[in-house]
């Protein structure tokens, strides 16, 4: 996969789940990791106050300085807390526990929806893709994510149940864009943590069903190196390039550009 000389500019992409442990996290670090490999222009931005991207990425919760929290609060602007990954054409917006303050001040804040939205404005068209990694809940941080957004990823696991809270999720896409940002878009459905079970197959049959064409092809296996990549503050194509999932979140990507 080669860069593209008219690649979209700030082309800002939510990844979001109002569940906990479904691939949000190991999406956005993953996915961000091969666009800026193939040579985009990648922001990433941790939106989820367990900072979860910010230490994936080798990043200290404890010494970060301006982080997301004092961006959405106004204390600093974006350009001073984005920092660089050590990954070629790739910075991060890191976060940390600050930012549960953050979700309780901006509840009476003028403009509270909007904050990311425009912070991000004077840095956007620096990147190809501003990846967003949401919180697990829907509350004002994953709002301010959805309004910054043009498109949102879904991450649903292969597990029974899958498709619980998704409509919620959908109803609140569907309020953001016809309330606060009529550019937002479904972007897609990613099927993580597949196992080769009749149960794993089952899921992705009905959510094929449901969903259509917004599923991805490419599906991301339960895989231990996926595990274990943060642990080394690392994406797995950095930690291991021949692992299953490294491969899945390399095909991911190829499927992200094709698709344009």
């Amino acid at each position: 996969m080669t860069p593209e000389p008219n690649s979209t500019i700030g082309q800002t992409i939510a990844i979001a789940n109002q569940k906990g442990g479904v691939g949000k996290t190991t999406t956005a670090v993953n996915l961000s990791a091969c666009m800026a490999a193939a040579g985009r222009r990648v922001l990433l931005i941790d939106m989820d106050p367990q900072g979860n991207a910010t230490s994936g990425m080798g990043l200290d919760k404890q010494k970060l300085g301006a982080s997301t929290y004092e961006v959405l609060m106004g204390e600093a602007a974006a350009e001073e807390a984005i920092r660089p990954t050590g990954i070629r054409h790739m910075d991060i917006l890191p976060s940390n526990r600050n930012l549960v303050g953050a979700a309780v001040e901006l509840v009476e804040a003028e403009n509270r929806e909007g904050r990311l939205r425009d912070a991000l404005a004077p840095v956007r068209t620096r990147y190809h893709y501003i990846y967003i990694d949401c919180p697990p809940a829907l509350n004002l941080l994953t709002v301010n994510s959805l309004v910054a957004a043009r498109g949102v990823v879904v991450t649903l696991q292969c597990e029974y149940y899958a498709l619980e809270g998704l409509s919620e999720l959908l109803q609140t896409i569907s309020r953001v864009r016809e309330g606060m940002n009529p550019h937002l878009e479904l972007e897609g459905v990613l099927l993580t943590m597949y196992q080769h079970t009749r149960l794993s197959n089952q899921v992705i049959a009905d959510v094929r069903e449901h969903m259509g064409d917004k599923v991805y092809q490419t599906i991301i296996p339960r895989n231990i190196t996926l595990a274990e990549a943060p642990s080394f503050g690392q994406p797995v194509i950095f930690y291991d390039l021949k692992s299953a999932g490294a491969r899945a979140y390399l095909a991911l990507a190829r499927e992200v550009v094709s698709r344009g």
